[in-house]
């Protein structure tokens, strides 16, 4: 099995110091560091507990399959609902009873049993140019990206990737397979290039004028406006947030789960109840341009200029069910082809 995992272990703590300390948690993650070390550490300051982190691109649920009983893993921080779905289909978590997280977590953005919670919510957005478009209206929905109108005038990363496959998969649950894969039809015609790239390249596209509008997550337009290289790509966009007179704006996450065999159970509840504090919860919202999933949390200002916005009902786990369908349609009409 490929390397996957690069290791790092907060306040200079070894390997070997690791195994021996008596309070201490230990993190997979597959979001990336510079967003996750100011909570741990914030975390530690407050409780004592050091945490230890192996920081992974992809292959958490393949890497506890394999460590089994003897993985040292306690708390698994990932981005996508499908990647926890995957983790508890595997039964590679475990349920966590907590008054605490079920006070802070809404219902909607939480398992039914309790064995994964979102930690942060991002839009599926629709960015369009300023010179070319404008502001989409607010009546603007998910279905009208297959319109004649904007034929040849879409950019989107791969149909596979897991962001929109999240995406389809919501159209699934909202209007069936049938429509849903003749909706996926027309945006494929609408298609300015073969899907490619990350979200940001997509901004990039419309920027140079290959495209007028592109599908990608909310935080990145705060990640390409924080980079003085991107910054243009941003500034020539609106973000735009489809459904508003439907059924809402799809949204994402990231989230959290108690592996299954964690061997630090105590100290990974008490991390997971601090990742939904007020204090964590606005952290997340100023280090990656997220929208806190806690009630109450304030956005960054940033976030907060782009306007507010009715996002999707639909639960998580609804979502979640639908993504072997949403991948077999994206399989039948070749949408990356």
């Amino acid at each position: 099995m490929k390397k996957l995992f690069a290791s790092a272990v907060l306040l200079g703590l070894s390997a070997p110091q690791a195994v021996l300390a008596a309070e201490e948690v230990n993190v997979y993650s597959l979001r990336q560091p510079f967003l996750i070390e100011p909570m741990l550490k914030e975390f530690t300051d407050e409780t004592g507990i050091k945490v230890n982190v192996k920081f992974a691109k992809d292959g958490i649920a393949e890497k506890l399959a394999q460590e089994g009983e003897y993985s040292p893993a306690d708390v698994v921080l990932t981005v996508d609902i499908s990647r926890l779905a995957e983790l508890s289909n595997k039964g590679l978590v475990q349920p966590v009873q907590s008054d605490l997280i079920e006070k802070n977590i809404p219902a909607q953005y939480r398992d039914s049993d309790d064995e994964w919670f979102a930690l942060t919510l991002r839009t599926r957005s629709v960015y369009s140019s300023r010179d070319r478009v404008g502001h989409l209206p607010e009546s603007f929905d998910y279905l009208d990206l297959a319109k004649p109108e904007w034929k040849g005038k879409i950019c989107t990363r791969s149909g596979k990737h897991p962001y929109n496959i999240s995406l389809v998969s919501s159209m699934i649950a909202h209007y069936g397979e049938a429509e849903t894969k003749t909706w996926l039809e027309g945006v494929k015609a609408n298609l300015a290039r073969k899907p490619q790239g990350n979200d940001r390249g997509q901004v990039k596209a419309v920027k140079e004028g290959l495209c007028d509008l592109a599908i990608g997550n909310s935080y990145y337009l705060g990640k390409m406006l924080s980079d003085d290289s991107q910054k243009s790509w941003a500034e020539s966009v609106y973000i735009d947030f489809p459904g508003q007179q439907a059924n809402g704006t799809h949204v994402n996450i990231s989230g959290m789960a108690m592996a299954k065999y964690a061997p630090n159970k105590d100290n990974a509840k008490k991390l997971m109840e601090f990742l939904t504090s007020d204090k964590a919860q606005h952290m997340y919202a100023e280090v990656n341009f997220e929208y806190p999933v806690k009630a109450g949390v304030s956005r960054s200002e940033l976030v907060a200029s782009w306007g507010d916005f009715r996002a999707d009902k639909l639960p998580l786990e609804a979502i979640a069910e639908h993504h072997s369908a949403a991948t077999k349609l994206l399989d039948e009409v070749q949408f990356d082809l």
